[in-house]
């Protein structure tokens, strides 16, 4: 008797000592996968310092950028799955490069395990402040009558800019040229200064040139408006229905972090994310915040993967 008592003691005690707080008992990193700046670092900083205020311990950033994300990736798959390693993921190290990168080194589907998303980032395209087009109908129909004449910048090929251009391109029925730039600030320039009649960046990143009325912005790539600019109608409301396109970043552990340790760090993160003054802290730079469980995250990852693969295929993306 006293045998099976202290087996189901020992059997039962990890459970015992997680309830007690147990974790986390010392510095836990977040890694981000670009240099600081960025929306995953900010994202990260901003989860870190109220993780760190809520469970009285120190939650830290650390940026591993290099190869397109997928080196700070690969170093948080071939960390120990202890709940002290966590991964912030985007758009396009959790996606987009499993489509056109060969020997990624890790697989996000199964080697790390999403825990919630932190924010989500529309797109807003964007014209030169001396484009003849005002709204997004109007530049299609200029691309109608001028197939393969007109031209969108982007941050680089198979970006989320690149890759939410051409599927617009492709659903509008237009032909138009990429130009692929090394980076959002070489193509802003040529935005800025009128030899492109298109780009599709960031929200966050334009504000301050549509506010200043140095571009002008048509439409943003959420299903609904974004807060930053209530007054831009999205790409579905101008008619193409159900396009939705953002950048965004989420938690992620390695695949074999305990559950335990997984749904204690949702539980935080959303109650995080519901507290009304760090939802306006990011809501106000067009950064959409939403409670979400560790499914729900999972179901909007199979989702992201259906549609960019759809997109990769249609426009012939090459695989380096």
């Amino acid at each position: 008797m006293k045998k099976h008592i202290l087996l189901l003691a020992l059997f039962f005690l990890p459970y015992c000592l997680f309830a007690q707080g147990t974790y986390p008992n010392k510095t836990v990193t977040i890694v981000v996968t670009y240099a600081p700046g960025g929306l995953g670092d900010l994202l990260a900083r901003q989860i870190a310092e109220q993780l760190t205020t809520r469970t009285k311990q120190s939650f830290i950033v650390e940026n591993k950028p290099g190869a397109t994300g997928a080196l700070g990736s690969r170093y948080v798959t071939k960390s120990k799955p202890d709940g002290y390693t966590l991964l912030l993921g985007q758009t396009g190290e959790m996606v987009i490069n499993t489509f056109v990168t060969k020997d990624l080194g890790y697989d996000p589907n199964k080697d790390l395990k999403p825990i919630a998303i932190i924010g989500e980032v529309p797109l807003t395209l964007v014209v030169p402040a001396n484009s003849p087009y005002t709204n997004l109908s109007e530049l299609i129909k200029g691309a109608k009558a001028n197939p393969g004449k007109m031209t969108y910048a982007s941050s680089g090929t198979a970006t989320p800019g690149h890759l939410a251009a051409a599927a617009l391109s492709q659903a509008a029925g237009i032909d138009m040229a990429h130009a692929p730039y090394k980076g959002a600030g070489p193509a802003m320039t040529d935005v800025l200064g009128g030899h492109v009649d298109m780009f599709f960046p960031s929200t966050p990143s334009i504000l301050q040139f549509v506010e200043s009325k140095k571009i002008r912005a048509l439409a943003v790539s959420s299903i609904k408006r974004t807060t930053a600019l209530p007054d831009v109608k999205t790409v579905a409301e101008e008619g193409i229905k159900d396009f939705s396109f953002t950048l965004w970043g989420g938690v992620y552990a390695p695949t074999g972090t305990p559950e335990e340790i997984l749904n204690y760090l949702n539980t935080n993160i959303n109650m995080i994310l519901e507290d009304p003054s760090f939802k306006k802290n990011l809501e106000k730079d067009g950064i959409l915040v939403r409670r979400n469980s560790r499914i729900e995250f999972g179901d909007f990852m199979k989702s992201e993967f259906t549609k960019y693969a759809k997109i990769v295929k249609a426009i012939d993306l090459k695989v380096e």
